[in-house]
């Protein structure tokens, strides 16, 4: 890819007081009662605004790929907001359907980056160039935590995107979308960098997107998101809603690193501490007698990972690592997916009020940790106890779902009552109890012990996950 010149960037440069001068237009039409035509000068600004955007979109487009896919009828439908749709079909025997998606060609030699839901189940895959060649791919590598993949197709001499550093973008700035929503290749539409650190949308294990407001649709996935350098910001990943503007993109700090070890060695190696973590809000800083501030409480731990054997315990709150202040739980994730295996990190924790600083060295995922069922066979009925003023009845946990999840204590919600304290706090029938105010839960009287103050933690086990949440009576 032709990289801009110091003219050319001069040109892009201009944009920020093009954006004056267009605003103080907008301000002396809205003044007068007849609407009069844009002044020579203002004319001559929206035209270099217009300009900067052809030179961005000119460079960046050849480096974008659309891409068709085959898979059969039986593959799993994707996730909401995941803009891949399918078509074709009629039902009866497995029949090959198609779906469309995009690229970024980060390599010459070929490689291509895109959406692991592109690809993901793919019979085949074509890759569509912006020269009018149409070649065939073969899968890299894919990482589902992310949602990335890498392929590649044979060829040489490709234009290749250059990569931004999403690190240094700043909200508010004018950004491109490239990509083939609905298959309609190399379509540029262009908005603002929203918002950036994104997460807790529960489309992957590691979210920390990128929000525009530029067209995003389906089809889109795998495309480039650019700054007005030319530079890959992100891989547009997901919309929320048709037509509402906010669309998603793995930022390329992370992108860039996946691309890169996907093609390397065809998959993803990170680091993993054994931890379940949230943020530290307001409530439960007040449970935990913590300042608010910012912080992410331990929520879980394997007891086989590396941070149970550096002594880390449930209720720990973590405020830095790596020496860098923690503000959410995003950021302890963010921390340490980018070590790899092996590396130590340094964390600050608060316990009962006391500071210590802990050492842990990261280990790598196990491949048994995915999420089982939750499900349970038929059980006898428990008994069931009560407390109006919580508003959420509860029993025992069944023996055999106390035995799955490893718990020897802890009791089951069977009712939650309308408008009771246990609904304002979100919880749920089916919610298992383990512990309020770090203390363990055996029945509703502990519970009501507990709240004797009017507010408690309660940690909660919902499917396999654990979390901390804040109890308030009125």
């Amino acid at each position: 890819m032709t990289h801009f010149s110091l003219q050319k960037l001069g040109r892009a440069g201009v944009l920020a007081s093009v954006l004056g001068a267009l605003a103080l237009g907008a301000s002396t039409v809205h003044s007068q009662q007849i609407p009069s035509p844009p002044a020579p000068a203002t004319l001559s600004t929206m035209e270099q605004l217009s300009s900067g955007f052809v030179e961005v979109a000119s460079q960046t487009l050849p480096s974008v790929v659309s891409i068709r896919v085959e898979v059969e009828s039986h593959q799993p439908t994707m996730p909401p907001g995941m803009p891949f749709p399918f078509r074709g079909g009629r039902g009866g025997a497995p029949e090959i359907q198609h779906g469309t998606g995009s690229g970024v060609i980060v390599r010459a030699d070929g490689v291509i980056v895109t959406n692991n839901h592109v690809v993901e189940g793919a019979l085949r895959i074509m890759v569509h160039l912006r020269d009018g060649r149409v070649l065939p791919a073969r899968v890299l590598g894919t990482d589902p935590a992310t949602d990335l993949a890498a392929i590649k197709i044979e060829a040489t001499g490709l234009p290749v995107a250059r990569w931004g550093d999403s690190d240094r973008a700043r909200v508010g700035e004018w950004v491109l979308a490239i990509g083939a929503p609905f298959g309609l290749e190399a379509t540029v539409t262009h908005g603002v960098l929203s918002a950036k650190g994104r997460a807790g949308l529960g489309q992957t294990a590691i979210e920390d997107y990128l929000q525009t407001d530029a067209s995003i649709n389906p089809g889109n996935s795998g495309g480039a998101l650019i700054n007005l350098r030319g530079e890959v910001l992100g891989i547009n990943t997901m919309i929320l809603g048709r037509g509402t503007g906010i669309g998603f993109a793995v930022p390329s700090r992370l992108a860039r690193r996946v691309t890169e070890q996907l093609a390397e060695h065809g998959a993803v190696t990170r680091g993993w501490i054994g931890l379940g973590l949230q943020d530290l809000t307001a409530d439960l800083a007040i449970n935990f007698n913590l300042p608010p501030g910012g912080g992410a409480i331990v929520s879980q731990v394997d007891a086989r990972g590396p941070s149970a054997r550096a002594g880390l315990a449930l209720g720990d709150v973590i405020t830095a690592i790596d020496g860098h202040p923690v503000t959410s739980s995003n950021d302890v994730v963010q921390t340490v997916t980018a070590h790899r295996p092996n590396d130590t990190l340094s964390l600050a924790v608060q316990r009962n009020g006391q500071g210590r600083l802990v050492r842990v060295v990261a280990g790598t995922r196990p491949e048994s940790e995915r999420p089982r069922s939750s499900r349970d066979p038929a059980t006898t009925a428990p008994r069931m106890e009560g407390s109006r003023d919580l508003g959420l009845e509860v029993a025992p946990i069944p023996v055999q779902r106390a035995r799955q999840l490893g718990v020897d204590r802890g009791v089951m919600i069977t009712v939650i009552e309308p408008g009771g304290a246990a609904e304002r706090a979100g919880l749920r029938p089916g919610d298992l109890i383990l512990q309020a105010d770090q203390q363990p839960v055996g029945s509703s009287g502990d519970l009501v012990t507990a709240t004797q103050d009017g507010h408690s933690a309660l940690l909660v086990r919902r499917n396999n996950g654990q979390t901390f949440v804040p109890l308030t009576l009125e």
